[in-house]
């Protein structure tokens, strides 16, 4: 079988097609990918912050490019059994169709418009609403529909449903390598730090209603005093109300705005635990973030809001608090500076689960056998 990865998606941004690639790789499919990276304005902690806002004519300028560059090097790739459309391709899986009129195409639906809006605020609500008729026509476009959990599943339209399959987010091997660099978690019972040092915690990503970063803020305001050092990394809507939040005379805090690609995961890997999202918006219920496969592959305790998906995933390797409660994220964060004992657990249990179950070649199992059913061909 040979698969077609096509479209503007930036791995350095959403890590999920890179994953995809590999995972399908090591099941022995030949896959070949057509891509010419567009960039995103929400970039995350990985990406330098944008000097100024490009805006919305000059965005569409650079997407024409990007489509017409994919033409051509699509014309000169070879003819694939199935193309997959990377993450945040509703206009890709257009040209797609176009390119390769009797081939079956798969869209990696990893966000709708309505998720786009929930994410970026009221603001872009507006504008975001106007691309919905494109969004459910790449959706009809597409042969099969892959989604990150069975929440994001059901919102899908009845008739949209049966042709989706669940592929979870998973984590690229650079996190696994990270963990195991730096020595990974210590086998359960044995402490990963002691009583008198600090238990490191680590928290990244867009400062958006859906991480609930203020959450945090206001949770870390309660631990003053306790050996805690906490990393805050990323940028976006809530960070000036999370630094409010938090206050400015918090000493054990390190501010990041961004840090780059290739540090991020060993510099996770050196904390004892990572946090997860914390939102109460309708997106953050129902999704399980990049972060919380990361954050356990690279050999940390994940602490995250107790929703449906995110609970099913990670079951006794996780530790959950409300959505949304702040003094609830306190008190599982300052018992764990008081427990060094139930932090390794937690670090085994999530490593341990993570290269069982988030490795590139597990995520991927449910694609492979819709595509070999889709198309006749095994790996």
């Amino acid at each position: 079988m040979r698969v077609m990865v096509f479209g503007t998606y930036d791995t350095t941004v959403h890590p999920r097609v890179g994953i995809l690639v590999e995972g399908l790789r090591r099941h022995g499919i030949e896959v070949v990918t057509c891509n010419v990276p567009l960039g995103h304005m929400d970039a995350g902690p990985m990406v330098p912050p944008p000097s100024a806002h490009p805006g919305i004519p000059r965005q569409r300028l650079r997407h024409a490019r990007c489509l017409a560059e994919l033409v051509a090097k699509a014309r000169r790739a070879p003819r694939p059994d199935v193309v997959i459309v990377g993450y945040q391709g509703r206009l890709d899986i257009r040209v797609a169709r176009r390119l390769f009129p009797d081939t079956p195409l798969v869209l990696d639906h990893l966000e709708s418009v309505d998720d786009v809006a929930d994410r970026l605020g009221r603001a872009a609500q507006v504008d975001l609403r106007k691309v919905d008729r494109v969004e459910q026509a790449a959706i009809t476009t597409a042969r099969l529909v892959l989604v990150d959990t069975e929440e994001h599943r059901r919102v899908l339209a009845p008739r949209d449903r049966e042709r989706a399959v669940v592929v979870p987010i998973g984590a690229a091997p650079v996190w696994f390598d990270a963990g195991r660099a730096v020595g990974g978690p210590q086998a359960p019972g044995e402490p990963g730090f002691r009583r008198g040092e600090d238990l490191r915690v680590i928290s990244f990503g867009m400062y958006s209603p859906v991480q609930g970063a203020p959450v945090i803020g206001a949770a870390l305001r309660q631990l003053e005093g306790y050996p805690i050092t906490v990393t805050m990394i990323g940028r976006g809507l809530q960070a000036q109300r999370t630094r409010d939040l938090l206050g400015s005379d918090a000493p054990r805090v390190n501010w990041r705005t961004w840090v780059p690609e290739a540090e991020l995961p060993g510099l996770v890997a050196e904390h004892d635990v990572c946090l997860g999202v914390f939102g109460t918006g309708a997106k953050a219920l129902r999704l399980v973030p990049n972060k919380v496969f990361q954050g356990a592959a690279a050999g940390c305790a994940v602490l995250t809001s107790d929703t449906a998906p995110q609970r099913r995933l990670l079951g006794a390797a996780g530790l959950f608090v409300p959505a949304g409660d702040a003094d609830a994220l306190a008190d599982v964060v300052r018992r764990l500076a008081q427990h060094p004992a139930e932090v390794a657990r937690l670090r085994a249990a999530a490593v341990e689960l993570a290269r069982e179950r988030f490795v590139p070649q597990a995520v991927v199992e449910p694609l492979v056998e819709r595509l070999a059913a889709m198309v006749g061909k095994g790996a």
